[in-house]
C-alpha cells in the first residue's frame, strides 16, 4: 500500500513539474520575449530600406547573421565556415587549430585573393578578411577590412570614395559598453545604405 501511495505521489509530482517546467515556463518565456523584445525574438530581421520588421516576407536579412555578398559593388563579409556561406543550420567554426597546415594554406590563399581584389599589398589585408568567426555567421567586419574595400565599391558604383568612406564611418559601431570587443562595421546595413545612395 505504501509503495502504491509513494508511486502515485511521485507521479503527481512528475506531472506537475512536467506541466510547469515543460509547458508553463517555455510559454511564459516565449510570451515575455514577444511582448518585451518582439523584434529580437523574431530573429532581428531587417527590410531592404534598413528598417526593423517581424514580417518574414519583407525581410532581406538579419542584423545578427551575416550573409554572402559578391560582386564589386558590395562590401564583402568575412569568410564563413558555416556550410555553403552563412548556413545557419551548419553554424560553427572550421575546428582547425593555429598549427594546422590546412588553415595556414587557406589563409595564404585568401590573403592573396583579397589583396588582388582590393588592389592592396598582402600585408595590408586584415585578419578578419581571411579567417572565419567561431560561429561562421558573424555579420560584422573590422573598420580596417571595410576601409580597403572603399575604392573598389566606389568605382563599381560610380560614387565618390569620400561618400563611401562617410557611410563606413556612419555604420561603424564602437566597443560594446565602451570596453568589450572591437569596433565593427555592420555589412548588411552598410550595403543597404550603398544601394540607397547609388
Amino acid at each position: 500500500m505504501n509503495l502504491v501511495r509513494s508511486s502515485l505521489a511521485g507521479l503527481r509530482v512528475l506531472l506537475a513539474l512536467t506541466l510547469l517546467l515543460g509547458l508553463g515556463y517555455p510559454l511564459a518565456v516565449t510570451g515575455a520575449g514577444q511582448v518585451l523584445f518582439g523584434w529580437q525574438a523574431d530573429g532581428s530581421l531587417v527590410t531592404a530600406d534598413g528598417s526593423r520588421t517581424t514580417d518574414r516576407s519583407r525581410a532581406v536579412g538579419s542584423a545578427l547573421v551575416g550573409q554572402q555578398f559578391t560582386g564589386d559593388g558590395w562590401f564583402h563579409p568575412r569568410p564563413s565556415a558555416a556550410g555553403d556561406g552563412y548556413d545557419t543550420l551548419a553554424s560553427g567554426g572550421s575546428n582547425l587549430g593555429p598549427e594546422s597546415p590546412e588553415l595556414a594554406a587557406t589563409i595564404i590563399e585568401r590573403r592573396a585573393q583579397v589583396a588582388a581584389t582590393e588592389g592592396v599589398p598582402a600585408f595590408d589585408v586584415p585578419p578578419d578578411a581571411v579567417t572565419a568567426s567561431g560561429s561562421g555567421l558573424d555579420p560584422d567586419i573590422s573598420p580596417a577590412y571595410a576601409a580597403i574595400q572603399v575604392d573598389r565599391v566606389a568605382a563599381a558604383r560610380g560614387l565618390d570614395p569620400a561618400q563611401v568612406r562617410a557611410l563606413v564611418a556612419e555604420h561603424t559601431r564602437g566597443r560594446t559598453l565602451g570596453v568589450l570587443g572591437d569596433p565593427r562595421v555592420d555589412v548588411l546595413a552598410l550595403n543597404q545604405a550603398i544601394a540607397r545612395l547609388a
